[in-house]
């Protein structure tokens, strides 16, 4: 696994890295507890031949390695702004042998140029958020610059929290003032932003709700010209 040189950390960074600097050794173990739909998102990514894969805000390097494990004919890449996440990213690839196929390198996903960064420049078939946008400041800015990576008939996948709305006030409130220990705010608004996102790109947006609201996926696809028209009479 390769991995850029680590660029000057921003104030989200160096909270990133006190967050994980010590969580990361556990965070694979806890976090499949709660994390719900990602290996769903990565059984769906079904990239092409030769396809390259972005995962933005990879953290320990979980999703990639077994992306790349799933899909043999295909390159995975990785960016995120912690500096700890990645170097437990590098050591997942290395311990599953998959550095010849599995890249990293630090970087804002409200900014960096992943094209650029690993040299694709046709951009990526496939981009990931896994419960990272909730965790972005700009997380609107976030994902425009997950959708400008993609290349012109990529796909973007997403599952994050979402905002429970069936559950009881109770229960939604408990939540979240678990989720804020964690830097953590789910983002009411995600399909509405991902479909004014999407429709500026030509891209139709799926969403899935699991577990009642817990959590939400959305794939952002490009869309048939009858979405379009759908989507411009709306």
């Amino acid at each position: 696994m390769t991995s850029a040189a680590h660029t000057p950390q921003s104030s989200h960074a160096r909270v990133m890295d006190r967050l994980y600097r010590r969580q990361r050794h556990f965070y694979n173990l806890t976090r499949k507890y709660y994390l719900f739909g990602r290996d769903r998102l990565l059984r769906d990514l079904d990239p092409p031949v030769g396809g390259r894969v972005l995962e933005i805000g990879c953290g320990t390097g979980r999703n990639l390695v077994i992306a790349a494990r799933r899909n043999p004919h295909a390159l995975f890449y990785g960016v995120d702004i912690s500096q700890e996440m990645l170097s437990s990213a590098q050591s997942a690839a290395a311990r599953a042998g998959l550095t010849s196929r599995v890249f990293t390198a630090p970087g804002d996903a409200e900014r960096v140029d992943a094209r650029q960064t690993f040299n694709v420049k046709d951009g990526f078939d496939r981009v990931v958020f896994s419960y990272c946008l909730s965790m972005i400041p700009d997380w609107q800015a976030a994902l425009a610059n997950g959708i400008a990576q993609l290349s012109p008939n990529g796909r973007l996948h997403i599952v994050d929290f979402g905002d429970m709305a069936p559950w009881p006030e109770p229960a939604r409130s408990a939540r979240q003032a678990w989720l804020s220990h964690f830097h953590v705010t789910p983002r009411a608004d995600l399909f509405e932003i991902a479909r004014l996102l999407g429709g500026a790109h030509g891209l139709a947006v799926k969403p899935a709700s699991i577990a009642g609201g817990y959590a939400w996926a959305l794939t952002l696809s490009p869309a048939r010209p009858s979405q379009m028209l759908h989507t411009n009479l709306a």
